[in-house]
């Protein structure tokens, strides 16, 4: 976050880290961002000593605003985007998607980077993080899972690339349930169990419960047809 908004021109003060002094963090600055772990982001706020000007905002998706204690402008700035690093982080938060909550001065956060942002109440926040986390993290995880089994196979991981890349491109051009071929979206029970008596038992958990959730997909679509 430092990096982006520092090449969108904002002026910078040095970070603070583990065992430095943090009272006097919100002195002199329009914004102070705690970019900790979600559980240490109580304890960092309450060692700030509180500023009336300044604005004391965390990176945290499922916690609402009163982990940041006694703070007059308190905020949450998530943005909904994967930072593995922070070459690629700072890159990708240019026009990404935040979530915000509180003060409005975030606003200005998003607009210096050029994305686009939505509210999330407080008591909204675990949903909308947990939406975030199927959104990234499990598809990461079945990702994995399509390595697996597509190795025992013979398949190079290299070869699915694409057709994740225009699966994701069909469910932002159309919706998930308009977007969802293959046997379970023609109910093609027959290759299910095939698949079902080739695969490891180790995998039919996960792919049972994917199923289940494209046939749920599959009833959607015939309920809005």
């Amino acid at each position: 976050m430092s990096r982006a908004l520092a090449a969108a021109g904002w002026r910078m003060e040095g970070p603070l880290r583990r065992g430095d002094e943090l009272a006097g963090a919100a002195a002199g600055v329009d914004l102070v961002v705690i970019a900790t772990p979600d559980a240490a982001v109580a304890d960092v706020a309450a060692a700030v000593r509180p500023v009336e000007s300044t604005v004391v905002a965390h990176l945290a998706g499922s916690l609402g605003l009163d982990v940041l204690g006694g703070h007059p402008r308190r905020a949450s700035i998530h943005p909904l985007v994967a930072l593995p690093d922070p070459e690629m982080g700072a890159a990708r938060l240019q026009g990404a998607w935040f979530a915000l909550a509180g003060d409005p001065f975030v606003r200005r956060v998003v607009d210096a980077l050029g994305g686009q942002w939505f509210a999330v109440a407080d008591e909204d926040r675990a949903a909308y993080h947990a939406a975030a986390c199927i959104a990234s993290n499990h598809l990461v995880a079945l990702l994995g899972q399509a390595e697996r089994v597509g190795a025992a196979a013979g398949a190079p991981r290299e070869a699915f690339f694409d057709l994740v890349r225009a699966t994701v491109e069909n469910v932002a051009a159309l919706d998930p349930a308009r977007a969802l071929t293959g046997p379970a979206a023609r109910g093609d029970a027959e290759t299910l169990e095939r698949h079902r008596a080739a695969l490891d038992p180790s995998e039919l958990e996960a792919y049972d419960a994917m199923v289940s959730l494209a046939q749920r997909l599959l009833a959607e679509r015939v309920e809005a047809d």
